[in-house]
């Protein structure tokens, strides 16, 4: 049995615990699975700019923008669960579109409200109606000059119809949508030529690459132990420049 079948062992139990349940949104959101590290490794985001989106700051609202589970001070469990996750790769996707979050955090606050759902900002209906809304609210006359250019940020009209710019829809198709309407699998675009995803059912929701199922600290920690790039991507089954790219991205939040 090959490394990448072995495993797949340690996730059964979860993944049956996960499918047979009737509210799997619940164990989305309840189940802490990440630190605010291993979210920072994931979406290529300072641990400082999800402090701040986890926990707020001195010019926040004091929403809670990340979903995430008390700890004490300094503990290193983890505190995320997938639903945090989730969230935190919509508001990267802000993020990338060059909006301050000082400028858009009210709308997201108002979003929230008005799509009408618990975890709103991973839900199903911030991909379908997002755009609208947030577009509708920039036409409002009683919203100020700053947040309606954060909102110009985010969408425009297309053929006459509010969508997001590319930079945030080219994010936001990289969910699998679960039928709950909240995501099932979370495509990693930091990578481009290995295809790693996130998916609660597997692996304890730890990045792996989608073939096989391989976990990426899995072939990090090979590399680190010394074996050449080779022998790793011929015992896995993945192509060299797969792997190259594993380690490259690695490599990069290293430094």
């Amino acid at each position: 049995m090959k490394a990448h079948e072995l495993a797949t062992w340690p996730t059964l139990i979860f993944e049956r615990r996960l499918w047979v349940s009737s509210d799997r949104l619940k164990l989305k959101a309840t189940i802490p699975l990440y630190t605010i590290h291993d979210l920072g490794r994931m979406l290529n985001i300072p641990v400082s700019t999800l402090g701040q989106w986890i926990h707020g700051d001195s010019e926040s609202t004091g929403d809670v923008l990340v979903t995430h589970m008390p700890v004490k001070r300094g503990s290193r469990q983890p505190s995320i669960p997938f639903i945090g996750l989730a969230e935190a790769f919509v508001l990267a996707a802000f993020r990338r579109a060059g909006v301050p979050m000082q400028r858009i955090r009210p709308a997201l606050t108002v979003l929230a409200q008005t799509i009408g759902l618990e975890h709103a900002l991973a839900s199903r209906r911030l991909f379908t109606d997002g755009a609208e809304i947030l577009y509708d609210m920039s036409q409002q006359s009683h919203v100020g000059s700053v947040l309606r250019e954060g909102i110009q940020h985010l969408v425009i009209v297309r053929n006459g119809q509010q969508v997001f710019r590319d930079i945030v829809a080219e994010y936001l198709h990289c969910i699998t949508w679960d039928s709950d309407g909240y995501p099932e699998v979370i495509r990693l675009p930091a990578y481009s030529r290995a295809d790693v995803i996130v998916d609660m059912t597997r692996a304890f929701g730890q990045p792996i690459v989608q073939q096989h199922a391989i976990r990426v600290q899995d072939i990090l920690d090979r590399f680190v132990a010394g074996e050449d790039l080779h022998t790793i991507a011929e015992d896995y089954g993945l192509a060299q420049d797969v792997v190259e790219e594993i380690v490259r991205v690695a490599s990069r939040w290293a430094s």
